[in-house]
């Protein structure tokens, strides 16, 4: 016969349940998993920013013009950051983007010239921005030759077909339309802030959510065994850097639209090196597999504020240059320090 568990039993095997069902997640530790740790301690460090910045120059820091000058400052290395972001999960690295941007302001004021449309001339600059992408991943594809080497070979090609094409001088874009982009509001907000938001939503829909997003992410943690499991990686490569030169066709694009100009020199102000440090600082691994849109975006708005902060209490230039190479190296460092603690 089976033996009936008394009354006193019940209450016994109740807490017993109790103690081994998984505790209830508080609203705090749902919005850390959510977030991230790594992302909350990002938040930490601009708020710390802001208040020091703010301390130091709140007659102008806080100012709704000097908000506006940060979005504005943003927006470029916002655009190139993020498609940065993709090319370092991927297990790659573009630094050619600062010379494709700037390649690409000099196609888009030609474009607007020749066809005096606004809209083939952007078409324009974006289009030899992804071909740009495209050469820089046969390099590495088909020729095997190492990331950094091709596009760094690349970096110094593209610049100098920046100069060729332009013959050296900086081209005028009188197109009212055109620059209304680079000056103008769409719903109160400044259309290049505007346009930033749509390309991090965009690449973060498509990393986080698609079936083109989880491939990379294991492209860039281990080639050889998302080659064995099917994964065309060399087709996946080479629709990363068509990607990368493509969004830096559109941040030459909005460049183009803010100065009024095509400059062959545009880019050469080291943004391919901010567009890196802000994608390791949001957390990706240099290794690949590791990062997120959301992070490389924190790492923007991190060196947004630095930059403007560094303006608004007079540091003298070539210490801003400091600042951000220490940041990269510091950036770099804790990425390392994470990797081998956790593997």
């Amino acid at each position: 016969m089976t033996r009936e568990a008394t009354p006193a039993a019940a209450p016994e095997a109740a807490a017993i349940a109790d103690a081994s069902r998984p505790a209830a997640a508080t609203p705090l530790l749902r919005l850390v998993q959510l977030v991230g740790t790594h992302n909350l301690s990002l938040l930490l460090a601009l708020a710390v920013l802001v208040g020091i910045f703010g301390w130091l120059r709140p007659d102008i820091f806080f100012l709704a013009r000097n908000i506006q000058n940060i979005g504005q400052g943003i927006a470029i290395l916002g655009v190139l950051a993020t498609a940065q972001t993709i090319v370092i999960v991927s297990g790659g690295l573009d630094i050619s983007v600062g010379a494709v941007v700037g390649l690409s302001t000099v196609c888009v004021a030609l474009g607007v010239a020749w066809t005096g449309s606004p809209t083939l001339g952007i078409l324009f600059g974006i289009a030899v921005g992804a071909l740009a992408g495209f050469a820089n991943s046969l390099i590495i594809t088909v020729g095997g030759v190492n990331a950094v080497i091709a596009t760094l070979g690349t970096m110094a090609a593209f610049r100098g077909v920046a100069f060729i094409v332009s013959g050296g001088q900086s081209i005028s874009i009188f197109n009212p339309i055109f620059r209304v982009i680079g000056a103008g509001r769409l719903f109160g907000l400044q259309i290049t802030i505007e346009v930033l938001i749509l390309v991090v939503v965009a690449f973060h829909v498509l990393m986080r959510y698609s079936i083109v997003g989880r491939n990379v992410y294991a492209i860039g943690g281990n080639p050889v065994v998302a080659r064995l499991a099917g994964l065309n990686v060399r087709a996946y490569q080479i629709g990363v850097y068509i990607l990368s030169g493509a969004a830096a066709g559109l941040a030459g694009m909005l460049l183009a639209a803010r100065t009024g100009s095509g400059q062959p020199i545009s880019g050469s102000d080291g943004l391919e090196l901010q567009a890196i440090t802000a994608a390791v600082l949001g957390g990706c691994a240099l290794t690949g597999g590791k990062g997120t849109i959301f992070g490389g975006l924190l790492g923007v708005l991190i060196l947004g504020v630095l930059n403007n902060g560094m303006i608004l209490t007079s540091v003298p230039t070539f210490y801003q240059m400091v600042a951000r190479g220490g940041l990269l190296i510091a950036a770099v460092l804790v990425a390392e320090q994470q990797a081998r603690r956790y593997g």
